[in-house]
């Protein structure tokens, strides 16, 4: 069954404005990336989501600490979303040893295990069985908790999607399922490379419940995502989100972006999620200028602590490289 999520009202003005803190912290933490890769204290690939903030904020809102997320390589946002903290996001990026992942993973590989957050994959629909494992495990001891997954547009194109939703609705497993649809598989526009654009289409051909959301207005994500973990705990099996966005950035910062109008992404930019939330507050009289200055200030207080923190972190010891590296020194795989 496919059908469209409406926007309902959120439950009150502070969590309102904790959404618009949170797609605030994400977008300028982003930012301030670019600046540290322009001056080479980042480097490899680093994939932005500076657009896609509603999805990543209205989907957590809806979990609880024990539930379980699996991301993409595009993961900051949901990373930060999640509850990991920006200083351990922030030396990550830099490839310190006092990152989430040590150092080791960097902007595509994000994870925390004190969060559930089960890391970001560099291969499209790579994160789809994991979920489906995670969610297993669970059904199958009982524990009462979802696990949510996120994923491109372009990871319907691959055989581990269908795949994994047809054991997830086989199996009736607690699995969120959060398709974000940016448009672009990297530089292939979605209608030039499948023939069905309504992914939530294919889903509910799984038998199970598929909802079209707006991904670019926090509130109707959060309200989605809120009755779908709740329908998905009642023991209704998976449940799919297909959230419509939009990157405006390039897929990576070494992609020149050759392949969009410049005419679409301004319109798209015309449908902000931050500017659309902070709009709605103010017109409710929920928001007011000195309140939005003291977010920022708050924000850019915290940011700078997190720079100036992985600037001074140490990098990993090469003593320390074989740790958490499997080996097989004696015929035996062994963990070091």
């Amino acid at each position: 069954m496919t059908t469209t999520a409406p926007a309902q009202a959120a439950p009150d003005t502070a969590y309102r404005i904790g959404l618009l803190r949170q797609m605030l912290r994400i977008r300028r933490f982003e930012e301030r990336c670019v600046e540290l890769y322009s001056a080479t204290k980042i480097r490899g690939f680093m994939h932005l989501y500076i657009g896609e903030e509603a999805v990543a904020v209205g989907v957590m809102s809806a979990l609880t600490p024990v539930d379980a997320v699996v991301s993409t390589y595009r993961e900051h946002g949901h990373a930060l979303a999640r509850g990991l903290s920006m200083p351990s996001v922030m030396a990550e990026m830099y490839g310190k040893a006092t990152g989430c992942s040590h150092g080791r993973g960097g902007s595509m590989h994000l994870f925390d295990a004190g969060t559930r957050f089960y890391g970001g994959s560099a291969i499209v629909a790579g994160g789809l069985p994991l979920a489906v494992g995670l969610a297993l495990a669970d059904r199958m001891t009982a524990r009462p908790v979802v696990t949510a997954c996120f994923f491109g547009d372009g990871a319907v194109a691959e055989g581990e999607f269908h795949e994994c939703l047809n054991l997830a609705a086989l199996w009736r497993l607690p699995i969120l399922l959060c398709c974000e649809n940016n448009l672009y598989a990297m530089g292939t526009r979605l209608d030039r490379a499948q023939a069905a654009t309504n992914l939530s289409e294919r889903a509910a051909s799984y038998a199970m419940t598929a909802r079209v959301v707006d991904g670019m207005d926090v509130l109707a994500v959060a309200d989605a995502a809120s009755d779908a973990v709740a329908q998905i705990r009642a023991g209704h099996g998976p449940y799919f989100l297909e959230l419509r966005t939009y990157r405006y950035r390039a897929h990576s910062m070494y992609d020149p972006d050759r392949y969009r109008d410049k005419a679409e992404i301004e319109q798209w930019q015309q449908r902000d999620p931050i500017d659309a939330l902070t709009t709605h507050l103010t017109d409710a009289g929920e928001l007011d200028e000195a309140t939005v200055a003291r977010l920022e200030s708050e924000l850019a207080d915290e940011l700078d602590a997190a720079v100036e923190a992985a600037d001074r972190a140490p990098v990993e010891q090469v003593d320390d490289l074989t740790r958490f590296v499997y080996r097989d020194p004696a015929g035996y795989g062994t963990t070091g």
